[in-house]
């Protein structure tokens, strides 16, 4: 038989990691049996030994005393229910493709045994839900990374969908030169968000539409004094587009509270109007996808401040039952 690549500790702790947990302890007799097949020759006293060094090296190897000890790995880097919970962010991540999906949940299932490897693997059900079709949105994530880091700007084409389904990329393959602040995960999408050279503003860019990203030797463009990421966040983000921000009162009847808390934040300032409405007082970005989403509640939400806000507001939905005869 040949001689093992590993040692015989090694090979134990890999076992161990593999094959046990709480509800599949081994013995020592079941590792003997493994180590005699991996092409150790050793007996009871030794493996009894290598699991007391493994056990004051550290790891945490539980034994259930009995007629016949029993041992397992106890404390892992990740509990069940937490992987569990990372198996479905990941499933549920628009910007991560359904190879990649697959693979990140194969390397989550090396953070416990097999046996409970086989329950994430049940939960490997990659549905109907759109995802991305860029399998480089991790490293194009990691060029803005790099950048914001180093505080330098970058460069990159930006596309979009055209009527046949077919990735065009915007203005004849411009190259826009950004200035990244930070990225953030909203709405199921990875966004990046920064001062554009191409807009003389902040603005945002979906990652996974993002091409050829460089990193230029150029010095970025610091934030503005007042900018916030979280703040821009709340505000800008999803439905509200890149309009300027304005302060708009909200007259809500009172179900719909938990959607207005949802959407800005239970820090969002708001105040009893009558017996069934509430008043919520926001600081948005006044495009058409905001009055897209206070029609979506079908005359429950109404803007009553600014003037000029609920004018825009009127008007379109003017102008969509106009188009809609």
């Amino acid at each position: 038989m040949a001689a093992p690549k590993k040692s015989r500790l090694l090979c134990i702790l890999e076992y161990m990691s593999l094959e046990t947990d709480e509800e599949h302890p081994v013995t020592i007799a079941e590792i003997t049996a493994y180590l005699k097949c991996a092409g150790f020759d050793c007996g009871w006293k030794s493996v009894k030994h290598d699991l007391e060094q493994l056990m004051d090296s550290g790891i945490d190897i539980i034994c259930n005393k009995g007629r016949e000890n029993q041992y397992f790995v106890g404390d892992r880097q990740f509990e069940l229910v937490e992987l569990k919970m990372l198996v479905d962010a990941v499933q549920a991540s628009r910007f991560v493709s359904h190879k990649r999906s697959k693979a990140l949940i194969g390397k989550l299932t090396a953070f416990t045994s097999r046996h409970q490897a086989d329950q994430l693997n049940r939960y490997l059900h990659i549905d109907k839900q759109p995802k991305t079709t860029n399998e480089s949105v991790f490293y194009i994530a990691d060029v803005l990374h790099a950048a914001i880091g180093s505080n330098k700007k970058v460069a990159f084409k930006y596309y979009e969908y055209d009527r046949n389904k077919k990735k065009v990329y915007k203005h004849n393959r411009q190259l826009y030169s950004f200035s990244p602040y930070g990225l953030v995960w909203n709405n199921d999408c990875y966004y990046v968000i920064g001062y554009s050279d191409n807009h003389n503003k902040v603005i945002k860019f979906r990652v996974d539409r993002i091409g050829s990203p460089e990193v230029k030797n150029e010095q970025a463009v610091p934030p503005p004094k007042d900018f916030d990421i979280s703040s821009y966040t709340k505000n800008i983000f999803g439905m509200f587009d890149n309009a300027p921000l304005c302060d708009v009162t909200l007259r809500c009847e009172n179900a719909l509270m938990k959607s207005v808390i949802d959407r800005f934040g239970e820090d969002v300032e708001t105040k009893v109007s009558d017996t069934e409405h509430f008043c919520a007082y926001v600081c948005i970005s006044a495009s058409n996808n905001f009055f897209g989403w206070v029609v979506g509640f079908g005359g429950k939400m109404e803007i009553t401040a600014p003037q000029e806000v609920r004018n825009g507001y009127i008007s379109l939905i003017r102008s969509v039952a106009d188009k809609a005869r």
